[in-house]
């Protein structure tokens, strides 16, 4: 057996979903990085902006890297969600299992001990998200999918619910065979014309204004003029997804595997009672999930605008008496009480938004 059927055999018996090997060529959208940097669309998110070349070049990462093994995980099959209730916030598919993060890096940890025993002489260095690597760009020429218009890898008729990992390493491996899915899209705009901001065009997605950033990443006040967009998304956003042809919940979907610690513990929490956590209670429903990366005043901020989108009319006299309360409250977080603010002005009231320095 090849090293490169060896490898792609014990990813199969690590239980993840597709696996495929390309070779560690630098990445092709060098200049769109840097178009898509120098317009600031990346945000908050400085780590994307640092030691470009490291994401841009695998063998910037790894002196002497050569291949490339990508593998992925189902986490969702896109059956849709109860919506329309009231103070109820959402949180995306992704985040309602256990943590990516551990699940797919566990696995991949097991795969490169494995690979160190029989070719000591290569390095392997594992890569969950964090690490600097164009996961989607490589996982496109492994043959696992092709990137949509959304920019998230997309496999056709299976959709985009993947999460993705890879193992970088300076084995020459053999490239199985595989045929490269193309432009899923076509002439489909779904994703465009349903983003709730507007933050996508073909290809390429603004993060600065995209709902998954402001409420997972963004850390500071939330501008006023997207907190109707954001809807009932207290944690992330799917809409991208769930309106795509390929991420439909169709019986091929239903039948590709998913990894039972990404079942879904909960599909949201109830707004109101967020905006009375303490810190130990997040850390309670957050524990051990991709919850955990957003802090209190982020969820209770967030929780502040999700409350005055989903509120009934009889209950707007309430919230805004609740929520003027909590603008006037020195003890609050000032993104929190900036929320409350403008949610105290959309519901009908006077408020004065506190200067976004936070």
């Amino acid at each position: 057996m090849s090293a490169t059927q060896s490898i792609l055999s014990r990813c199969t018996a690590l239980g993840f979903a597709r696996v495929g090997i390309c070779d560690a060529r630098p990445s092709s959208h060098a200049d769109h990085v840097a178009r898509w940097i120098a317009e600031g669309r990346h945000g908050e998110m400085q780590y994307l902006a640092s030691r470009v070349e490291l994401r841009l070049d695998p063998r910037a990462l790894i002196p002497g890297a050569a291949s490339i093994i990508v593998v992925a995980d189902r986490y969702a099959d896109g059956r849709p969600d109860r919506r329309g209730r009231s103070f109820h916030g959402r949180i995306a598919r992704y985040a309602r299992g256990r943590d990516y993060h551990v699940v797919l890096r566990r696995r991949l940890e097991l795969l490169r001990d494995e690979c160190l025993v029989e070719w000591p002489q290569h390095r392997f260095r594992v890569c969950v998200d964090t690490a600097p690597l164009l996961e989607r760009e490589h996982a496109a020429r492994a043959g696992l999918g092709a990137i949509g218009k959304n920019t998230l890898l997309i496999e056709p008729g299976v959709g985009s619910w993947l999460l993705l990992g890879a193992i970088v390493s300076t084995m020459h491996l053999e490239l199985p065979g595989h045929s490269l899915a193309g432009d899923p899209c076509g002439t489909c705009t779904r994703c465009i014309t349903a983003c709730p901001t507007g933050c996508i065009d073909d290809w390429s997605v603004d993060a600065s204004v995209c709902v998954s950033y402001l409420t997972l990443e963004h850390r500071s006040v939330i501008d006023e003029g997207v907190h109707a967009a954001i809807g009932d998304w207290l944690a992330g956003c799917d809409v991208c997804q769930e309106v795509c042809p390929h991420s439909q919940p169709t019986r091929r979907a239903r039948r590709a595997p998913i990894r039972e610690e990404y079942a879904a513990l909960r599909d949201g929490f109830d707004v109101l009672s967020i905006l009375e956590w303490q810190e130990e209670d997040r850390r309670r429903v957050a524990e051990g999930t991709p919850l955990e990366r957003i802090s209190l005043p982020m969820l209770q901020r967030n929780a502040a605008i999700v409350a005055v989108n989903t509120c009934p009319p009889g209950e707007r006299a309430a919230l805004r008496e609740r929520l003027t309360r909590i603008a006037a409250d020195p003890g609050r977080s000032e993104i929190v009480r900036a929320a409350a603010e403008v949610g105290v002005r959309r519901l009908g009231g006077a408020a004065e938004v506190i200067p976004n320095s936070a």
